[in-house]
């Protein structure tokens, strides 16, 4: 499988998927105004990924935004991972956020409690 990687724009996040390490990152804003056109190519390749991920897959979001319709396909990248956690091997979710940002902290509390899948909440200044 290629990589997968999209620069951030004011609109959208920076994304890598590296088949290679089982390191994926979400980054930055996203509420770009066509998402389910945004985010196809990135469900597309995980889908293809969870068909023989390797056996410790990462999952970075560092997200500072993102708008309503994003956080459903947010939703559907975790159930990806769900997914690949099922069929044994492991998946671990870093949620990133600013530790003055209580949304975003509570987003991926709610994100957590949806997926079963090891969930780390870290913070940073």
């Amino acid at each position: 499988m290629q990589r997968f990687k999209t620069e951030p724009t004011d609109d959208s996040p920076y994304i890598l998927l590296d088949q290679s390490t089982g390191t994926f990152e979400i980054a930055g804003k996203s509420l770009p105004e066509d998402v389910a056109g945004f985010f196809e190519p990135v469900i597309d390749w995980l889908e293809a990924y969870a068909k023989d991920p390797l056996d410790q897959t990462d999952l970075h979001f560092r997200l500072v935004y993102f708008n309503t319709a994003s956080s459903k396909l947010i939703l559907d990248i975790l159930m990806i991972m769900e997914e690949i956690n099922e069929s044994g091997k492991g998946v671990t979710v870093h949620w990133h956020s600013p530790a003055k940002d209580e949304d975003m902290q509570e987003a991926g509390e709610e994100y957590a409690e949806m997926v079963e899948v090891d969930f780390v909440h870290e913070t940073y200044d």
